[in-house]
């Protein structure tokens, strides 16, 4: 017992004497701060990164877990997210003399760690370590000669608006390969969803091509149409229109039904979306002071977003196993976003979100997928969350935030949680902007489980420590952004 109070009160002189540095090093920071730009007409460079150090108190010092709930992702607040980096080079084209096309062709490289641990301590050969993707590879031309019509195709990160500190693209998250023609105010695209994951039920992507006569695994693919339309009301208002088509290719196969082709082929299926974003520019306040609130309904197939993710493709739920389709399953998803700027000295930024979906079973609670695995064929999540940054000078800002979450799977109780995190931030740039970036932050946050979210671990702190009331985290972290 002595040794272990004897390294917790170790610990604690460790953290205040680290945060005594950390608030050293701001204060001390030059006021003076150069910048060399280089620029190319050809090829330009954007990037978003994060990364840092983390820990609680746990077991004498451990690695910091995230607070929130389980299957939310970063919705209850993103402070203690992991390391990420992308790298999004531009390669610019120059049209014909008189033609004033914007032609580019963009690459975005992404990295992050599938464990818990930081960048410095990973590679791609380490358990849980590196993992490197290509979300985005395509070519835009964009204004075609002037016409106000915009061509695109390839792979592509094609979403709008997101509750930044929720990390969470909302609405119209269409990312995909895919292709896509805009004209003025009209964009209009499809999305080809198609994956080798043999573990994706919700519906499989994969099944098993028998007119061969030979059983070979085969893609099964997903076409999203999409259209999508903004109406400007006046300087302050706007709309903007959204409709889906999904559907999901036959995989029959040309033999007597027997335990093969009922396993794993399955008729055609396809679902429906319907949306509305209303934007609301708030001029009585400081500029990019604004609220944005969104109303979408998914149906069938298309019913998808959970875990923090909102793309209407990614299937919740199980299907009906005797009509084999998700027809009867929905989705309604509720979000507002606003940020207000008060004054060069305050800004405040909050958000609320919920999701109510359900899957194409009869049943609330655990119903069997295609493959026999039992998913929750409901669920219903409730988040509400604001952020003020208070510029105590140029250089140095404080961020404090409160975030309520509570999520309900099935016919299980209410899980919930309540976080509070404190962030002192130096921003080199010394720009009183709510978007000013790199940021260099210590942050501190404590989060409070209700008694179903403590009994059942339902946190990847709680999964870490066991049964709590209260979790911990401190962390120094760094964010960055910067696109040309």
């Amino acid at each position: 017992m002595f040794r272990q109070t004897k390294s917790l009160t170790f610990n604690l002189f460790s953290c205040h004497v680290f945060i005594l540095v950390f608030f050293v090093g701001l204060f001390s920071a030059s006021s003076q701060i150069q910048y060399q730009i280089s620029t190319n007409k050809k090829v330009s460079i954007g990037s978003y990164g994060r990364a840092g150090v983390d820990w609680s108190f746990e077991n004498g010092g451990s690695i910091g877990r995230r607070l929130n709930l389980n299957n939310m992702g970063s919705i209850g607040g993103r402070l203690e997210e992991q390391d990420y980096l992308e790298v999004a080079p531009n390669f610019n084209f120059t049209p014909k003399a008189g033609d004033s096309t914007l032609i580019y062709a963009q690459i975005r490289l992404s990295m992050y760690s599938t464990g818990v641990g930081s960048f410095a301590n990973s590679t791609s050969s380490s358990i849980g370590g590196l993992a490197f993707a290509m979300p985005e590879i395509f070519v835009e031309a964009r204004n075609i000669n002037g016409s106000g019509v915009s061509l695109w195709a390839g792979s592509r990160l094609y979403r709008g608006p997101d509750v930044h500190i929720a990390d969470h693209f909302y609405f119209n998250d269409h990312s995909g390969a895919g292709f896509g023609v805009e004209f003025k105010n009209t964009r209009l695209s499809t999305v080809f969803v198609a994956s080798t994951d043999t573990t994706s039920t919700l519906p499989p992507y994969f099944y098993l091509n028998i007119k061969t006569g030979t059983p070979s695994a085969a893609l099964r693919q997903r076409v999203v149409v999409v259209a999508e339309h903004d109406i400007d009301i006046n300087k302050s208002n706007g709309i903007t229109l959204l409709g889906e088509f999904h559907r999901m290719a036959d995989a029959d196969g040309e033999v007597d039904v027997d335990s093969v082709a009922t396993a794993y082929n399955f008729p055609s299926d396809y679902g429906f979306v319907i949306g509305v974003k209303h934007e609301h520019k708030i001029r009585n306040l400081k500029p990019g002071s604004f609220n944005d609130f969104s109303l979408r309904y998914g149906t069938g197939i298309a019913n998808g977003g959970d875990g923090g993710l909102s793309k209407t493709w990614l299937t919740f739920g199980a299907p009906d196993t005797i009509a084999q389709n998700f027809q009867g399953a929905y989705s309604l998803a509720l979000v507002n976003h606003a940020v207000l700027n008060f004054s060069d000295r305050y800004t405040m930024n909050g958000y609320v979100i919920l999701t109510k979906s359900k899957g194409g079973a009869d049943t609330d609670g655990l119903s069997k997928t295609y493959f026999g695995k039992e998913v929750y064929n409901r669920k219903f999540d409730f988040t509400v969350g604001v952020r003020n940054e208070h510029y105590i000078s140029d250089y140095f800002h404080l961020l404090t935030e409160v975030h309520y979450s509570q999520r309900k799977d099935g016919v299980n109780p209410w899980a919930s949680m309540l976080k509070f995190s404190v962030a002192p931030v130096y921003v080199p740039t010394g720009q009183r902007d709510t978007w000013a970036r790199p940021h260099l932050r210590f942050v501190a946050s404590a989060a409070r489980y209700n008694d179903y979210a403590m009994e059942t671990l339902y946190s990847p702190y709680l999964e870490f420590t066991g049964s709590r009331r209260w979790g911990y985290y401190f962390g120094v972290k760094v964010e960055w952004w910067v696109w040309n």
